[in-house]
């Protein structure tokens, strides 16, 4: 079947896309680039001490990591719309909850509605809400969503600090939080709330019902805890939360250990091409990658290059900066395909009624591992001698090095896997 680029516009699955890709923006923007600016902006208004204030951070994760582990059956009973409408509305009161927070108390009560609210519109919602509407297509469809996260951070990471000095913490917080609201209360009844099935549609536009490419048939449904003993669930699981856990600690220090041999304002713009190599990055795994390939293998490849990169940190000792360029473009092209790749993967091991279940755990129990991550790197950059960051490259490439190992291990024999689901 010949691939073709996004369909014409009678097709409603692209305004979907659209549609999460916009509603990315906001989760990220809000609910992952947002709580270290918060956690800077609580410091300054309370005085509250740096490891109270990172413990609430921590809380915000790991609840966020509960809440999208039942991700699924809250769809099931309450429908995607509306739990995407309360997951917004909880988010913005729990802003606003950060930024009015006199005790300690309160903070904590606020990063449960940061938490449980972003979730509902980060990694495994995007996925349940474009996977219905493309099987071949999926791949681009959903690279294309997921770069909405990185465009979060670079519009909200700035819009955050200069809203928070020009107006306040709260004032910004109730402005940023209630236009969210109004921006996915509309995508959620406008978009989110059809289906192919009520337009009359088949997935990626076509007159006809896809054909999925199987070499063994349709994989076996996996019931209630038969899931988690399952060898490609745990290779799957364990390799992304290892993947983010590498990412997400070396991240955390890594503008710190930049700034003596480039500036501030250069490494400030240096962690932006970071970014941007990161949308490259996805997209071009999305886009790119030929159907009924093998995704373990482009997930493999794609931390190799960001091995790659911190290789290029380590001998860059943190004072050349083309090396640093380097290392930090070649890191980041593999940042968005940490949390895109997977899911893919999920869709072409498992049958189509375990696969939201699949997705919403592996997300969770990454999100549970990287709310860890900044804290363990600190520890070993702590502890070691050099002050050139050499320790911490060297842990996040022993961490990618597991991954990939888990990756390889859960890889089926040659046509063992179900392609297209």
């Amino acid at each position: 079947m010949t691939d073709h680029s996004p369909p014409n516009s009678a097709f409603h699955g692209w305004r979907v896309v659209a549609g999460a890709f916009v509603l990315a923006v906001f989760g990220w923007g809000l609910g992952f680039y947002g709580p270290p600016i918060y956690l800077h902006a609580v410091r300054e208004a309370r005085g509250f001490s740096i490891e109270l204030v990172s413990a609430a951070v921590t809380v915000h994760y790991l609840f966020g990591a509960f809440v999208v582990a039942n991700l699924p059956k809250l769809h099931r009973r309450f429908g995607l719309p509306t739990v995407t409408s309360v997951g917004a509305v909880a988010l913005a009161f729990g802003l606003v909850g950060w930024a009015m927070a006199r005790e300690p108390w309160q903070l904590f009560a606020a990063t449960l509605l940061t938490g449980g609210g972003w979730v509902t519109m980060g990694a495994a919602a995007i996925n349940a809400i474009v996977s219905p509407w493309f099987v071949r297509l999926r791949p681009k469809a959903l690279s294309t969503a997921y770069n909405g996260a990185s465009i979060g951070g670079v519009v909200f990471s700035p819009l955050w600090v200069l809203l928070i000095g020009q107006l306040g913490f709260p004032v910004a917080a109730m402005l940023i939080g209630g236009f969210a609201v109004v921006v996915v209360l509309g995508l959620s009844r406008a978009l989110f709330s059809l289906s192919p099935a009520s337009l009359g549609q088949q997935p990626d536009g076509e007159a006809a019902a896809p054909v999925t490419a199987s070499a063994s048939g349709s994989a076996m449904q996996l019931e209630g805890a038969s899931l988690w003993h399952d060898r490609k669930f745990q290779t799957l699981a364990a390799g992304m939360a290892l993947g983010l856990f590498a990412q997400i600690g070396l991240l955390a220090h890594l503008f710190s250990l930049i700034v003596p041999a480039l500036g501030a304002s250069l490494a400030g713009i240096v962690m932006g091409l970071a970014t941007a190599s990161a949308i490259a990055g996805r997209t071009a795994f999305g886009w790119l990658m030929p159907a009924g390939s093998d995704r373990r293998v482009a997930a493999m490849a794609s931390y190799l290059i960001q091995i790659v990169g911190a290789l290029a940190l380590i001998v860059s000792g943190t004072r050349d900066p083309v090396l640093i360029t380097a290392g930090i473009l070649l890191f980041g092209f593999g940042i968005g395909n940490a949390t895109s790749l997977p899911p893919l993967i999920a869709q072409t091991e498992f049958a189509k009624e375990d696969t939201p279940r699949v997705v919403a755990l592996i997300v969770a129990i990454g999100q549970g591992t990287y709310a860890f991550a900044p804290a363990v790197f600190g520890l070993v950059r702590a502890a070691s001698e050099a002050g050139t960051g050499i320790t911490i490259f060297a842990l996040a490439i022993a961490v990618k090095l597991a991954a990939i190992a888990l990756f390889q291990i859960g890889r089926p024999p040659r046509g063992g896997f179900c392609i297209g689901k």
